[in-house]
């Protein structure tokens, strides 16, 4: 007999019984009805995979909740230094299978739905990623939250709550079309709005002087930074701590009712519509002086709001009125900048100090600077962000006075101490007063007031060190640290790849490993093991079925798991070069046509799948995205050669797209030119899933090749200290370029991949010197050693036993890359806090 349903196609034997702490599936299917019939966000009798995910959303948050409040109370009890992650991105993700994966109870809740009628995976599958972030800045802070969570460290995270994000990318005949993504555009499920914790922001206005001295900063426009609260699960461990997030909101009472009525309505709402506009995009666009004024907005937004919540919090834990000591405040709290995009929190701090709380300077500046400390993403110049002096006279008057006083005292202590610096004052200051574009130099700023400076990879922080930060290392030796990154290996591999996870704790006899990576080295004693090298293949097929069906959905385009699969996912960026990737593809394909059908079965047939997002603005990536599209189009409907060879732009990169793709990669591109890329974490990722990496001494890779052993890494490439010498000799006409790189382009001129007219983008190859011109990427000085670095890869591909070998090394080397490892070294040599577990 059919079972019986109630009206909304639940099995009419599941009660709608509140169980907000269930682990039974029978109590979770009851808790998860409930929710969906007594939490309601659509009209009843639905039960479709959309009200369900809602549904087992609100389910699971009922016990995140629970666990959300036993660590605040946990906290608040004990009051231990607390460390603050202020970054304008977080990348978090799908949030339903890292909670269940966190908390232990997966299989209960696929339990759960099977008695519901619905699949885990097919429900999963409804939720948005969370549109906070754009790529590896934003994707480190998730990690790092995660790895905080899980190690039970007394820290939270602060980001801005985006309505439209960056961008969602469609891909048309034109290129990349960009439109506003729509996460909210119903509501998250994993959001707690705290109508309660709500503070003022000031924009504009001017600064007062009182009789006694003081000042203060009155007038302009203020609105109100609502808190949303994301809770963060640590894995296998109660603690739960927070992503606060800010709305931008205007009151009630800046609603002018009477302009209203005489029909002007725009005017009436005036504050409410430029509040909006604070949270509405990540990087809004700033060619115009409006978008520079957004842009400095909400990174104002997020550091005043988050430093205000956390002199209340400092506040709250002490009992009493009045009983606190500013001087213990960097024994309470650690502020940590994630990039220069957070610097304002450093004259915010200052202020809130000096005239929120009457401090004299010497006393503000030494709290200020034992709190605060800055992790440097870049060395690129024109991402290190430079402010123009008029613009923050006009947005944040009395912070252009704080700044001015600490660049006047940085220039004393210089004239003071180390006379011998003074021709280095007019780069080393924070202010640069050029009478044509006066600015604020933000890494400047950053290194000067804080009391740590770090990288993000061992390369890196040595450029840093040797080059960037040279000057300030004299002055402050002790102040520059490395931190490398890392990734979470719960998201990462636990939940991404199951099969091979299995398989991994099957070989360890333990599922340490997920929490202590190093463990991971265990697996290499089996690498060369026949029966294992099987397992290891058959869960990589699985993932490369996996995500051949996902590509097949999302481009139309099929694509052989017999081939090896090579991918590049990355933002869009001339440094990344994923234009070398793709005029080695170009050249790969010219030949394979030139070829008589016996030799093409020779070859190792590829597909090559590139992925990521282009600025709207960035011209040149734009042209990338569609010269990849292009190709394609023809390389895929080429029939002589489509077995042997396919072209593949996936659309819309995010994190869920990656949790795809990397567990069903054999081969990733990490091409950078060597220096620019500060460290990436994809190739960490890549790695640890037992994808072999073909790539430049760039960033991470150079740890990543040192872990793993350099007989598993396809090297290629100019190395950081031979690229300036390289860009020289082609200023001087000394470059003579590869026949293979000439024919590529020429190929691309020809018409091969249609009428689009490419030349503007092949003209940033060509010529020694001049603005966009002279390949200052040096793809063309890499590209030889590129294409005989991809003859290895085909050769290696060939013997099956020695590439099983390499991506099993790959993944028992990968066991320094975890987030964990990251955590705690900034929880004891920056921050200095401890665990701080709830019993």
């Amino acid at each position: 007999m059919a079972e019986t349903k109630n009206g909304r196609g639940i099995p009419a034997k599941v009660p709608a019984v509140a169980h907000p702490l269930a682990e039974d599936p029978k109590e979770i299917a009851s808790n998860i009805n409930y929710h969906a019939q007594f939490t309601p966000h659509f009209s009843p009798f639905k039960f479709q995979p959309e009200q369900a995910y809602y549904a087992t959303a609100e389910s699971v948050r009922d016990r995140l909740i629970q666990q959300w409040n036993d660590t605040y109370r946990h906290f608040h009890k004990v009051d231990p230094k607390q460390t603050y992650y202020l970054s304008m991105e977080f990348l978090q993700g799908r949030a339903l299978t890292n909670a269940i994966g966190n908390l232990k109870i997966q299989d209960a809740y696929a339990e759960a739905l099977n008695k519901l009628g619905h699949q885990l995976e097919e429900i999963t599958e409804q939720e948005k990623d969370a549109a906070l972030g754009n790529g590896g800045l934003g994707r480190l802070a998730s990690c790092f939250l995660d790895s905080m969570a899980t190690l039970s460290l007394p820290a939270w995270g602060y980001g801005l709550r985006y309505k439209y994000g960056l961008f969602k990318q469609r891909i048309t005949k034109d290129g990349q079309e960009e439109i506003a993504e729509d996460w909210l555009e119903k509501f998250s499920p994993w959001e707690v709005v705290r109508h309660d914790i709500v503070y003022p922001v000031r924009f504009f206005g001017s600064v007062e002087v009182n009789p006694n001295g003081s000042r203060n900063w009155v007038g302009g426009e203020v609105v109100q930074a609502l808190a949303y609260d994301v809770p963060i699960p640590g894995y296998k461990t109660k603690n739960t701590i927070s992503l606060r997030l800010w709305e931008a909101k205007a009151s009630a009472e800046d609603f002018d009712l009477f302009q209203f009525n005489d029909s002007q309505y725009e005017s009436a709402a005036e504050l409410h519509s430029r509040a909006q506009q604070i949270c509405a995009v990540l990087y809004p666009g700033d060619a115009k002086e409006n978008g520079k004024l957004l842009r400095l907005k909400q990174q104002f937004f997020l550091c005043s709001a988050s430093l205000q919540d956390i002199i209340f919090r400092f506040k709250e834990r002490r009992p009493g009125k009045g009983s606190w000591q500013w001087s213990e405040f960097p024994s309470k709290v650690a502020v940590q900048l994630n990039d220069t995009h957070p610097t304002l929190a450093i004259p915010e701090l200052m202020r809130l100090l000096l005239d929120g709380e009457g401090l004299g300077w010497d006393e503000a500046w030494d709290v200020t600077t034992r709190t605060i400390a800055y992790t440097n993403h870049t060395v690129l110049p024109e991402a290190l962000e430079k402010w123009s002096q008029v613009v923050m006279w006009k947005l944040l008057p009395r912070h252009m006075e704080i700044i001015e006083e600490i660049d006047k005292r940085f220039i004393a202590v210089i004239h003071k101490a180390r006379p011998d610096l003074e021709s280095k004052l007019p780069s080393m200051r924070i202010l640069d007063n050029n009478p044509q574009k006066p600015v604020v130099r933000m890494a400047n700023l950053c290194v000067v007031s804080a009391h740590t400076v770090n990288g993000v990879a061992q390369l890196h922080s040595d450029i840093l060190k040797s080059e960037l930060f040279a000057d300030y290392v004299s002055v402050w030796p002790t102040k520059f640290q490395n931190k490398t990154n890392g990734i979470t290996p719960r998201r990462w591999l636990r939940f991404c790849s199951p099969e091979l996870s299995s398989i991994i704790t099957k070989s360890l006899q333990t599922e340490e490993w997920i929490t202590n990576l190093d463990l991971l080295v265990g697996l290499r004693k089996f690498a060369d093991n026949v029966d294992f090298q099987a397992e290891w293949a058959s869960a990589k097929m699985a993932n490369k079925l996996r995500l051949a069906e996902y590509i097949e959905r999302a481009t139309g385009v099929s694509i052989d798991p017999n081939t090896l699969f090579d991918i590049q996912v990355k933002r869009i960026h001339e440094y990344k070069r994923q234009l070398l990737n793709i005029l080695g593809a170009i050249y790969r394909y010219k030949k394979l046509k030139e070829m008589s059908p016996e030799e093409r079965k020779k070859t190792t047939s590829r597909t090559i799948m590139i992925g990521g997002k282009a600025f709207a603005t960035y011209t040149n990536a734009k042209r990338i995205v569609k010269l990849v599209n292009d190709v394609g189009a023809v390389v895929n409907n080429d029939p002589e050669v489509n077995s042997y060879l396919k072209v593949v732009f996936v659309p819309n990169y995010n994190v869920s797209v990656a949790e795809m793709l990397i567990p069903g990669s054999e081969l990733s591109q990490h091409i950078s030119t060597a220096g620019m890329e500060a460290s990436g974490t994809s190739n960490m990722k890549f790695a640890l899933n037992g994808c072999l990496i073909i790539g430049t001494l760039d960033g991470a890779n150079v740890e990543i090749r040192e872990e793993i052993g350099e007989e598993n890494f396809f090297l290629f490439g100019a190395t950081a200290d031979e690229v300036p010498r390289l860009r020289k000799e082609r200023e001087n006409g000394l470059f003579k370029p590869d026949p293979r790189f000439e024919e590529a382009k020429q190929f691309i001129r020809s018409g091969a991949f249609g009428s689009y007219d490419y030349n503007p983008l092949l003209d940033s190859l060509e010529g020694n010197s001049g603005y966009g011109r002279g390949d200052y990427f040096l793809v063309g000085q890499d590209f030889p050693s590129y294409m005989d670095a991809q003859e290895r890869v085909d050769e290696a591909y060939k013997d099956r036993k020695r590439w099983l070998k390499m991506s099993i090394l790959s993944t028992a080397g990968s066991g320094k890359f975890s987030s964990d490892r990251t955590i705690a070294q900034y929880a004891k040599e920056i921050w200095n806090i401890a665990e701080c577990r709830v019993p």
